[in-house]
């Protein structure tokens, strides 16, 4: 065997390992779950809820809203409301600030199939009267595009 021949094979077995171990280290990353409306909510049972924000998520894959909604009873239920992703909100003409602690709201949308207090937004309406459209593009009000 020649002596290039030889450190060549050498110099390819440190780069071929590498790529091996970093592939395998990607691979232990967990990867977020992200999933389809049908699996989490129930088209018929749509929901309305008014009431006031208590925080805002604008996380990936999807946003999150929290609101306070009264009962005629005097209690309260806090609500998880998921919204679309932020990028998709941004397009919609929503923003961070337009949720405001506090601020009252109208939400559209689906209960969760676990009978939780959570809901999959199609729509909210703001206390100015300005109307969105929040839902994931696989929600039953998916606008695909807009």
């Amino acid at each position: 065997m020649t002596t290039t021949l030889l450190i060549n094979r050498l110099w390819s077995w440190p780069r071929t390992f590498s790529a091996a171990a970093a592939c395998a280290l990607l691979g232990a990353v967990p990867a977020y779950a992200h999933h389809a409306f049908s699996a989490e909510f129930d088209i018929h049972q749509p929901i309305e809820l008014k009431g006031s924000v208590t925080k805002l998520q604008w996380t990936n894959p999807h946003s999150w809203l929290y609101v306070d909604v009264p009962q005629p009873d005097g209690s309260v239920t806090s609500w998880a409301v998921e919204f679309g992703s932020p990028t998709a909100l941004l397009q919609k003409g929503l923003r961070k600030t337009d949720f405001p602690l506090g601020v009252h709201v109208l939400v559209k949308g689906y209960r969760a199939k676990s009978g939780k207090t959570v809901a999959n937004a199609s729509s909210v309406t703001l206390d100015d009267g300005r109307g969105f459209y929040t839902g994931a593009e696989d929600s039953p009000d998916g606008r695909s595009g807009t």
